[in-house]
């Protein structure tokens, strides 16, 4: 027969229990375990003899108490907790879909955002990430200029999330890099009040590794959550013939579809360098998509049931940033290419294609305005959002300049310290601040200003 002092100690075993489940019903934390198991082994302690029962008693009491304020101090931080994120989760936009909400935009949300979009006629925003300050320049552009924002990480960019030094055997660091960066553009999106698309740039042929890595996180987190872990990625099968282009893309479209995410494709050849992909001396004529070609594309996609696609069509478009004249973007090909599949769907709808705009860094704002004109629902942005990044780490340098020379020493004084300044935070912000800044004027060229 247990004492009273244990059978005491073993009611505040008890009461602390069930204090964490009703505080924490989900899954109690490693730390509460381990105390509920010190709490029972000295419960079982104090049963050997009558004088521990006295000790025993006392523990218990103090246990309880002790307990109960802990308790009470967490509830107290998760309720608040809890009140923010539902605070966040209920906002609403006043001109959006009511689909869509702060945070990461999937499935149908996603597909409501890009049709506003076309009918208001702005287009949204792609940068390429590589860190979470690129991403936090991102997000504080957004919430800056009152627009959506479509957070994209490239296969070199996941690998470099990873650890350069990270063994990439079989795309290994790429694919955890990347469902790091998606992971982590979760946790915060919310924060920042505006709707994010989570995607991923070319994957061309012989990167297929990666973009199934990737398939295989968003269906597991579907498992989990009812919805992929990323909004939509792109194949850029641009290289290989139309033919199995199209096979291809239709392959996993059917794939993605099971999981609401949606595919970007790629059609002829999107000119210049990016991030691995070097099409510099491409034939220039396959820098234009013809009209013919797109509707082979949307009519065997639109056939996948819950097949959710846009197209990135090329149209003389270059990735990086020329000098005036050396570009010739053709946007009337886009126009051209609705009109015509207009009229083989034989609809009332003017721009049945959802296209997107690939390298248009340094691209007249009347070629952006006309692209828009023609269904153009989001534009990619490298170039100059990385330029700006460099340029304000650069102009952050040169400003504290004699106070990054060493540790110690300043025009203040030899024994002055220097930290503050070479702390990789006031630069990297610095950063943070100049890409975001440039952002909202691409922001403004894309009429994503207010739209929220």
């Amino acid at each position: 027969m247990p004492s009273k002092g244990c059978a005491v100690a073993l009611a505040g075993v008890g009461a602390y229990a069930a204090a964490q489940a009703f505080v924490a019903p989900a899954a109690p934390q490693v730390q509460e375990q381990r105390e509920v198991r010190q709490l029972r082994q000295q419960a079982a302690v104090s049963a050997t003899s009558t004088t521990s029962a006295t000790a025993a008693l006392a523990l218990g009491a103090a246990g309880i108490a002790a307990a109960a304020a802990q308790a009470g101090k967490r509830t107290q931080r998760r309720c608040q907790v809890v009140r923010q994120a539902t605070a966040v989760a209920e906002k609403t936009f006043t001109k959006m879909p009511a689909s869509v909400k702060p945070g990461v935009v999937t499935g149908q949300a996603l597909v409501d955002l890009l049709n506003y979009a076309k009918e208001k006629g702005f287009a949204i925003p792609g940068v390429n990430v590589v860190s979470s300050s690129s991403i936090n320049a991102c997000m504080e552009a957004a919430k800056k200029a009152g627009g959506p924002i479509m957070v994209t990480f490239s296969r070199g960019g996941g690998q470099f999330i990873a650890g350069k030094a990270a063994d990439n055997t079989d795309d290994a660091a790429c694919i955890a890099g990347t469902v790091a960066g998606a992971l982590h553009v979760r946790q915060v999106a919310k924060l920042y009040g505006v709707p994010v698309i989570l995607h991923t740039d070319h994957c061309q042929k012989a990167w297929l590794p990666w973009f199934d890595g990737l398939m295989e996180a968003n269906e597991e987190y579907f498992e989990k959550n009812g919805e992929p872990l990323f909004s939509s990625h792109m194949l850029d099968l641009s290289e290989e013939p139309l033919e199995d282009n199209i096979a291809i893309c239709k392959k996993y479209c059917e794939r993605m579809a099971k999981v609401d995410l949606l595919l970007e494709m790629e059609l002829g050849v999107t000119g210049g360098e990016e991030d691995g992909v070097d099409n510099s001396d491409v034939d220039s004529s396959r820098l234009y998509t013809q009209p013919e070609e797109v509707w082979q594309v949307y009519e065997t996609l639109s056939a996948v049931p819950n097949g959710r696609f846009t197209v990135a069509a090329a149209f003389g478009n270059v990735h990086g940033v020329y000098a005036p004249g050396n570009v010739d973007l053709q946007p009337v090909i886009l126009h051209n290419t609705q009109k015509f599949i207009k009229e083989k769907l034989g609809t009332d709808e003017d721009k049945p294609v959802s296209f997107v705009f690939h390298g248009g860094s340094g691209s007249s704002l009347e070629d952006i305005r006309y692209a828009i004109e023609a269904g153009v629902i989001k534009m990619n942005i490298d170039t100059d959002t990385q330029w700006a990044f460099w340029d304000g780490m650069n102009s952050y340098q040169k400003k504290n300049k004699d106070y990054l020379q060493a540790q110690i020493g300043n025009p203040e004084g030899p024994e002055k310290p220097n930290k503050k300044y070479y702390d990789p935070r006031m630069s990297l912000r610095s950063g943070e601040e100049s890409m975001a800044d440039r952002l909202v004027k691409c922001m403004e060229d894309l009429k994503c200003i207010d739209v929220l």
